[in-house]
C-alpha cells in the first residue's frame, strides 16, 4: 500500500509505524524485537537504508521483514552517490515489491563538502526517483528547523521543493514540545504544503541518547526534562520510565489534536514504544 493510500484510510486511526536500522552484527535480536512490535499493526516499517553500494546488509534485513509480512519503506540517501548507483538501487527496491521510500540528502562528508554531486539536495533525489519509478515518497521535515537552515523558513522553502518534486508524505524529526510541532504544521498549511505531517516520536531511555541527538539537530528540551535527566542520571529504569510516560503525554496531545499518525524511532528497542502504545489503548484509540 502506498502512502497515499495509507494516509487516506479513515479506518486507521491511528497509523502506526517505526523506524529501525540494521545492526552491524546478526538481525536475530532486531526481528524479535519487531515480532513484538508487529502486534500493533503498523502499516510499514522504515528502515535506515544506504542506497547507491552501501546498502547490502540494509537490503537482506528489508528482505526479512518483508518475510514477516510488514510492509517495510527504506531509506535512500544521496548524496556522495550516483545517478546510476540510485537507479540500480531503485530497480532492486521495486523487484522487491517495495512501494514506500524515503528519500533523504544524507550527511555531507566533512571531507568533500565542497564537492559537486550528481544529487546536492534531497529534493533533486525526489525528482529523480519520480521519474525513475512508480514509487510512493516520504521526505523528512524539521520542526525546528534544519541544523544547516539559518531560521525555519528557509527551511520550509527547501521543504517546498521537496514536495513540489512529488513527495507523498513528511516525516518529522523527534521534538519534545508539541507546540513546535503545531506551529510548524500551520506554517506548512500557510505556505501551500498540504500533504500528511507525521511527528516522528522517540522516546526518552538516556542521557547520552539526548545529549547525541540535541548535537546533531535543533531540539529544544523542556526544563521537565532537563530536570528529570539530572534526577535519573544514575537510575537508567527511572529514566525510561520517565521517557514512557513523557512520551505517552506528548502521543495522546498530538491524538486529541487531530494528528493523523505517530512514527516511532525504536532505537531496534520494543520496551519504549510498546508502553507507549500500550497506554495509548482505550476506547477511543484502537491500537
Amino acid at each position: 500500500m502506498k502512502l497515499k493510500e495509507i494516509y487516506s484510510d479513515k479506518n486507521s486511526n491511528p497509523i502506526i509505524s517505526f523506524e529501525v536500522f540494521p545492526p552491524n552484527s546478526d538481525f536475530t535480536k532486531l526481528l524479535e524485537e519487531i515480532k513484538i512490535l508487529k502486534k500493533y499493526n503498523p502499516k510499514f516499517i522504515s528502515l535506515t537504508y544506504g542506497a547507491g553500494g552501501k546498502g547490502g546488509r540494509s537490503f537482506e534485513l528489508l528482505q526479512q521483514i518483508k518475510a514477516l509480512e510488514i510492509n517495510v519503506m527504506p531509506h535512500f540517501i544521496c548524496i556522495t552517490s550516483t545517478k546510476e548507483r540510485i537507479n540500480s538501487a531503485l530497480i532492486k527496491i521495486e523487484q522487491a515489491g517495495i512501494e514506500n521510500v524515503l528519500a533523504l540528502r544524507g550527511d555531507i562528508p566533512e571531507d568533500e563538502k565542497n564537492k559537486d554531486f550528481d544529487f546536492n539536495h534531497a529534493n533533486e533525489l525526489v525528482e529523480f526517483i519520480k521519474k525513475q519509478t512508480n514509487l510512493s515518497i516520504g521526505v523528512a521535515g524539521y520542526p525546528e528547523g534544519h541544523i544547516e537552515s539559518p531560521d525555519l523558513i528557509s527551511d520550509i522553502n527547501n521543504l517546498k521543493k521537496k514536495v513540489a518534486a512529488g513527495a507523498d508524505a513528511i516525516y518529522t524529526q523527534l521534538f519534545f514540545n508539541n507546540e513546535k510541532f503545531f506551529n510548524y504544521t500551520e506554517i506548512l498549511k500557510e505556505n501551500g504544503i498540504n500533504i500528511p505531517v507525521i511527528p516522528g516520536i522517540m522516546p526518552i531511555i538516556s542521557s547520552k541518547q539526548i545529549a547525541k541527538m540535541t548535537s546533531l539537530a535543533k531540539i529544544t528540551i523542556p526544563k521537565i526534562i532537563r530536570t528529570n535527566l539530572e534526577k535519573y542520571k544514575d537510575d537508567p529504569k527511572s529514566l525510561q520510565a520517565f521517557g514512557i510516560d513523557y512520551a505517552t503525554t506528548q502521543c495522546l496531545d498530538l491524538l486529541e489534536k487531530g494528528t493523523i499518525g505517530l512514527h516511532f524511532f525504536t532505537l531496534n528497542k520494543s520496551f519504549s514504544t510498546s508502553k507507549i502504545l500500550d497506554n495509548l489503548k482505550g476506547e477511543k484509540w484502537k491500537i
